[in-house]
């Protein structure tokens, strides 16, 4: 069943999104770097697990903002897997590649964007990276994005990816690919109601073909929230950037117990469909 709550504008503009330092402080969630490939490109990666959970759980792939592979990722990778799931934070730039700059970030962003089959090529070398794992559930597979990522894997579902569900946060909008007949995943878009780089316009074009496919989606906004509400970094990267991004604890908390109770439902309904 689609809802669309609270519409409101978004939009792919690969806007800037913060960069912050995290760590697990879970003794049982244990994270490390891999490395995958795709043609001659190699993918730094980080995948997070707890290691006392010994049986096959559900994975799930962290995309990151549009400053690269970066501790934001790995935050919410370890969170995830504080919660059960196999978390694999994606690197969509290759050789784990960041930007300490937007117009580096745009560039990054863009040349990945544009061509749209190397970064299903990424995307899809991180897919099996995950569901290869022997403790995943290969049946049962989510993804999350934030800013840039969120495009990536709303554009990886739309293009009919082997995706139980997917979360976007703060994401945009202006896709390279829209929803799709082979669309078969559930979409949670948690975005801004205040976010500057979102327009209504992009809201409406994309929930209407939603609509018009009959897919499961959710559009949420959050009063008060602006681009990059999910990073703690992003007050300070706006102030040194010139930038309108701004943290917004209330949704961030929110927005995350939102994925929470979505990826529990779809990974449920999944079983039962099985």
């Amino acid at each position: 069943m689609k809802r669309l709550l609270l519409l409101a504008p978004v939009l792919f503009l690969i806007a800037a999104c913060g960069r912050s330092e995290y760590s697990t402080n879970d003794k049982n969630v244990v994270g490390q770097e891999i490395t995958y490939s795709t043609g001659e490109v190699t993918m730094n990666g980080y995948i997070s697990q707890n290691e006392n959970n010994f049986a096959k759980r559900p994975g799930v792939l962290v995309v990151h903002e549009w400053w690269g592979h970066d501790a934001h990722a790995r935050q919410a990778a370890d969170e995830l897997a504080k919660l059960g799931y196999v978390a694999l934070a994606v690197d969509m730039y290759g050789e784990g590649k960041q930007a300490d700059h937007p117009d580096d970030a745009m560039k990054f962003s863009n040349n990945v964007m544009s061509n749209f089959d190397t970064a299903k090529a990424r995307f899809n070398a991180a897919l099996e990276t995950l569901k290869n794992r022997g403790n995943v559930d290969s049946t049962q597979i989510g993804a999350i994005g934030y800013c840039f990522g969120g495009s990536v894997i709303l554009a990886m579902a739309n293009s009919g990816s082997d995706l139980d569900g997917v979360a976007a946060f703060h994401a945009g909008l202006q896709l390279p690919v829209m929803p799709q007949e082979s669309l078969t995943s559930r979409i949670l878009i948690l975005n801004g109601a205040d976010d500057p780089f979102v327009t209504e316009e992009q809201v409406a074009n994309l929930s209407g073909a939603y609509e018009e496919l009959g897919a499961d989606y959710q559009y949420i906004n959050y009063d008060g929230a602006q681009h990059a509400y999910t990073n703690p970094a992003a007050d300070s990267l706006g102030q040194k950037f010139d930038l309108p991004l701004a943290y917004n604890a209330k949704a961030d908390s929110l927005s995350w117990e939102k994925m929470k109770s979505f990826f529990e439902e779809t990974f449920a309904s999944n079983k039962q469909d099985s």
